[in-house]
């Protein structure tokens, strides 16, 4: 299966950040924690290269926490500024306005010179498809300011939000990229939710995550869906579905509806906290 999703829409989106980059002082990027590397936006990359840049890894509490804190390590030695947060629950929000205030300590100081005094930091929020911008600013304003939903392109234009007396945000839509560099990238993109689950097989997608979790988690699977694991993701998945008597008519197998439980269970951390790559 070839994963790749990108929809008229994100490259109307593209070319309005890159017009509103020259409005902001900071690019705020929110990537997934369980895959900070493919669900970093390359075209963001390259767009705000001379922009001051905080990372958030977003969605902490279902990473594998030793990997977060190595791929925060990684960031911070490439001069990033980095946050471990969950906009769900809070974990780590508060953080976020101080480091968003040390990001952009030379251009307060060069504010300040000028005699310009009080004019609140300009940021701008980017990042994928279900990511979680949306979440992240409602938290972080601590009011319902965007609507939110656990699914990609909720965000559909930009927006000016007024967080405190210090910071301004410019929410954006999450976009991807014209081409991914590799498949395994776009699988894993998939695999939490980035790319409209319409267009993609879901029965691969678990088998896929079945034969990763089976390698590098093992027990997971088994502790989840009491089955034994083995190294054909299919024949978990089987197993799964008969477990869950996901059945159809005359008894055959549903794995269709097996794949749908162990990804919307992945996808919000019920089977346990796992990173899918690592620095």
């Amino acid at each position: 299966m070839q994963y790749q999703w990108y929809p008229g829409h994100m490259t109307k989106a593209k070319r309005q950040m890159q017009e509103d980059l020259k409005l902001i002082d900071v690019v705020v990027e929110l990537v997934d924690a369980r895959i900070p590397l493919s669900s970093k936006n390359p075209d963001i990359q390259t767009m705000a290269s001379t922009k001051a840049r905080v990372l958030l890894l977003n969605k902490a509490d279902l990473a594998d926490p030793k990997k977060t804190d190595a791929w925060r390590a990684y960031y911070e030695a490439q001069g990033y500024l980095t946050v471990a947060v969950n906009a769900k629950t809070g974990l780590g929000i508060k953080n976020v306005n101080d480091v968003i205030m040390n990001a952009c300590e030379e251009k307060l100081a060069r504010d300040k010179r000028r005699g310009i005094m009080n004019r609140p930091v300009r940021a701008m929020i980017v990042g994928i498809p279900n990511v979680g911008k949306s979440t992240f600013i409602n938290a972080f304003a601590k009011k319902a300011i965007t609507k939110t939903g656990n699914k990609p392109g909720v965000t559909k234009g930009k927006q000016w939000i007024r967080l405190n007396k210090n910071v301004e945000l410019l929410d954006t839509p999450g976009i991807l990229w014209p081409k991914f560099d590799n498949q395994a990238m776009g699988l894993r993109i998939a695999l939490i939710g980035s790319i409209n689950d319409e267009i993609l097989v879901a029965t691969e997608l678990a088998y896929e995550l079945c034969n990763f979790l089976t390698g590098n988690y093992p027990g997971a699977l088994a502790q989840k869906y009491g089955v034994e694991e083995c190294a054909d993701g299919n024949q978990v998945l089987a197993r799964i579905a008969k477990k869950r008597a996901c059945l159809q008519k005359g008894g055959i197998l549903d794995l269709e509806k097996a794949a749908g439980f162990v990804l919307d269970d992945f996808r919000n951390g019920r089977i346990g906290n796992f990173s899918l790559e690592e620095p």
